[in-house]
């Protein structure tokens, strides 16, 4: 379980083929990150990279490795480039929950649509695929590259749906979320809570109506 609070940004340095010719190889990553400190961190730890739990299989004091299968970089994007990467470690049962509750389990990919400077902050919007419409609301939560953020506003349309999220400037200045620009896909994880009332509402809905 992780809070999508970013405790730092991190670098994909190197990427190596898990297999060479096999179609649906997935890759070992090479994170740079020396100031996640990965001295508590442990093999077989968990570490959400933009908001994907992987599990670090080898590690220094500045740099962790994790294998990242076909299916993994089918369904995010951010892991198969070089470049710069939201980090948190796994939660522990005494931390704080300053963002809200994730899994590390991306449900879909988003695209930025509108990006702007809005005061001192920065107004994002992001449409989410119709499959998540449903799980987005105003004042709920949503994890956007593995960052905890607040829903402002939702604007149905055929495609889905538009969210509106202000960016603070701690926010805009410690993540990767200043890189983004109109046209980037983001990972996206929907709200746990919401998740789990869905599911519960329609299979109520279906007990109900077979009585």
């Amino acid at each position: 379980m992780f809070t999508g609070i970013i405790a730092t940004v991190g670098q994909i340095h190197r990427i190596t083929p898990l297999a060479v010719e096999a179609p649906y190889a997935g890759v070992r990553l090479s994170i740079h990150a020396p100031t996640l400190g990965l001295e508590d961190v442990q093999i077989g730890d968990s570490i959400a990279i933009n908001g994907a739990c992987m599990t670090v299989v080898a590690k220094t004091t500045e740099h962790f490795e994790v294998d990242v299968s076909h299916e993994s970089l089918s369904k995010t994007v951010g892991l198969s480039t070089h470049g710069p990467v939201n980090l948190e470690k796994a939660l522990r049962l005494q931390d704080r929950i300053g963002g809200h509750l994730t899994t590390g389990h991306i449900d879909s990919i988003g695209t930025v649509v509108k990006l702007e400077p809005l005061g001192e902050s920065w107004q994002l919007v992001v449409q989410i695929s119709k499959s998540l419409a449903r799980y987005c609301a105003v004042k709920g939560s949503i994890t956007i590259n593995g960052v905890s953020l607040t829903v402002n506003t939702v604007s149905d349309h055929a495609q889905g749906c538009d969210i509106r999220i202000n960016l603070i400037p701690h926010t805009w200045q410690f993540t990767t979320m200043n890189l983004l620009k109109i046209g980037s896909r983001v990972n996206v994880e929907i709200d746990l809570i919401a998740r789990y009332m869905q599911r519960m509402l329609s299979t109520a809905q279906g007990y109900s109506q077979s009585l």
